[in-house]
């Protein structure tokens, strides 16, 4: 059936870039709709675990592993993943994909309101023209079509709206953002600071750049640092589409959200070259009904989004929509995560911190900056802690009795330190996702199979990090120091992007410089299946940036039409 309501705008997807949509597009005056294939989430309301404790959860009916094996195989990877934080993730086993063991590829999805953007890690750095001319410079990839100077009054923009709590540092390749005040090194991250710097001249330790707020800001609440962030944050805190650009859209009146709403494929209108009709696959009564705009957004993650276009077949594209190229589902990329070093710090045994401060240290890009140093190409940074060890990993093999063994295993350990890399994967054809031929979900929808490997270079690369990880605990005098060079799954780090990515020529890209489809003129995509490189900082920012950057030009050329 169809839905007899146009709006002016429909946007797939309620995470951090839908979420951004929807606002730009109300807030200049268009009636939009959400699409969103998971439950409704209210924020504050629907926190149900936030100030739970962990033994409310543990061990109740059906043990958690045996849960998790059979019904979260995948999710059960995510960071934020535990029994107080499932009920905003995807049940693997009611929502498959073509998953290969053999092969892993983790795709962690959210499966709610807001989706990713309540469990996400709050990271947010900038690209520099360091990441925007990487491809044009090494060959690797297609060349973005914008450069920072294109972008950095959005992320301007974005930035005072959500709030970002960092120091200024002045470096080239990790532009400074709009910063509310910085948190606080511990007493051991200020002597891992001095002496990185003291030993290297070429590298600097900061605090992270983060969208948790350290003073309030538009409406919310400064952070009190009390910890599970996953959970849901009541006092908005941290930034998520439900504290922040939800209510913003909700507030102009302009917005409708749709909920339980599978979208299964865009239909075209070879005649006006345009998207005519999203087409939504009701999760509750398996209704089919068809929903009309003017113009359509997708923003189901770079996953959700490429599935889309590959299945929205027709005869003007017979290989997905908007796939004129041929590169749709090609170039993805994650970045290379894993522990790079930890250690443990002798000294300041008598300091301490209180509070669960939910950021940590960043060690930005130092190699391959203005000339090639090393085998492979591109770059790395660290996202590191130092933490108070407590008895758990100091007192756990003690055995004794009596009032002094009780007082000593009461007390804190010595400082640990960690450092785990973040490393840039180059964009490569043979990484890629598609539709499985012989598999289809609960909908009826095509799985989607991937095909990921990590090449030599981002393999050279984890030798490296792990090289420099050493060194740097050795420098800060580190002892029991230990490194690894694995590096997850791809989709490990949550930062899949790269499938429908931007580009100059219509023939090797999907999307121009305003992430709107070559093909198609009236649908944009502005999730982290657009980029063109990866960097080796969090993506989630530009996104952001993006998104209402393509807004800006998209209600632009809306205006223009119907003048």
């Amino acid at each position: 059936m169809s839905n007899n309501i146009i709006y002016d705008a429909i946007v797939v997807g309620s995470g951090i870039s839908g979420g951004w949509a929807a606002k730009e597009l109300t807030e200049k005056g268009l009636n939009v709709l959400i699409l969103e294939r998971g439950r409704p989430v209210e924020h504050v309301k629907d926190y149900v675990t936030e100030h739970k404790g962990i033994w409310d959860f543990k061990y109740r009916n059906l043990p958690e592993r045996e849960l998790y094996d059979k019904e979260y195989f995948v999710q059960k990877h995510n960071h934020a993943f535990s029994e107080l934080t499932r009920h905003y993730f995807n049940n693997d086993l009611k929502n498959p994909y073509d998953y290969n063991e053999e092969k892993p590829f983790y795709w962690l999805r959210g499966d709610v309101e807001g989706g990713r953007s309540l469990t996400w890690g709050r990271q947010v750095y900038r690209f520099s023209d360091l990441d925007f001319t990487a491809n044009s410079k090494d060959n690797h990839g297609v060349d973005w079509p914008i450069r920072y100077d294109d972008i950095k009054e959005w992320y301007s923009y974005v930035e005072k709206f959500i709030g970002v709590s960092g120091q200024a540092e002045n470096l080239p390749q990790l532009p400074d953002s709009e910063f509310l005040p910085p948190m606080q090194f511990t007493k051991i991250e200020k002597v891992m600071k001095k002496r990185i710097e003291e030993h290297f001249d070429d590298r600097m330790m900061t605090i992270g750049r983060c969208a948790i707020l350290t003073q309030a800001h538009n409406g919310r609440a400064p952070c009190h640092y009390c910890g599970p962030c996953h959970r849901g944050c009541m006092t908005g805190s941290y930034f998520s589409s439900q504290s922040s650009t939800l209510p913003a859209a909700k507030k102009t009146g302009k917005l409708t959200i749709r909920t339980h709403s599978v979208v299964e494929k865009l239909s075209y209108n070879p005649e006006t070259k345009k998207v005519d009709g999203v087409c939504i696959i009701d999760a509750n009564s398996h209704e089919k009904i068809t929903f009309t705009s003017k113009l359509v957004f997708l923003c189901a993650s770079t996953v959700g989004s490429t599935q889309l276009l590959l299945n929205s077949r027709s005869e003007s594209f017979p290989n997905g929509l908007a796939n004129s190229s041929g590169v749709l589902g090609h170039y993805l990329m994650d970045h290379t995560i894993g522990i790079a070093a930890m250690g443990v710090m002798p000294g300041n045994e008598e300091d301490y911190h209180f509070g669960n401060r939910p950021n940590g240290t960043y060690i930005p890009r130092f190699k391959n900056l203005d000339k090639q140093q090393t085998s492979f190409l591109r770059g790395y940074g660290y996202q590191g802690w130092g933490f108070r060890m407590d008895w758990r990993s100091t007192h756990a093999n003690k055995k004794g009795f009596g009032k002094n063994f009780k007082e000593e295993m009461q007390q804190p350990g010595p400082w640990g330190v960690g450092l785990i890399g973040f490393g840039e994967c180059l964009p490569r054809y043979e990484n890629h996702m598609r539709l499985s031929d012989t598999k289809v979900d609960s909908y009826g929808i095509p799985q989607v199979e991937f095909h990921f490997e990590w090449s030599k270079n981002e393999l050279d690369m984890r030798e490296d990090i792990a090289k420099e990880g050493r060194a740097m605990l050795e420098a800060c005098g580190a002892t029991d120091i230990t490194t690894s060079t694995h590096i997850h799954p791809g989709g490990g780090a949550i930062h899949e992007m790269g499938t429908a990515r931007m580009g100059h020529d219509p023939k090797t890209s999907v999307l121009n410089k305003y992430n709107q489809c070559h093909d198609v003129e009236n649908l944009f995509v502005t999730d982290g299946s657009c980029m063109t490189s990866a960097s080796c900082v969090n993506p989630s920012l530009t996104y952001m940036a993006l998104t209402a950057r393509a807004v800006d030009y998209a209600v632009k050329q809306l205006a223009k039409e119907f003048s």
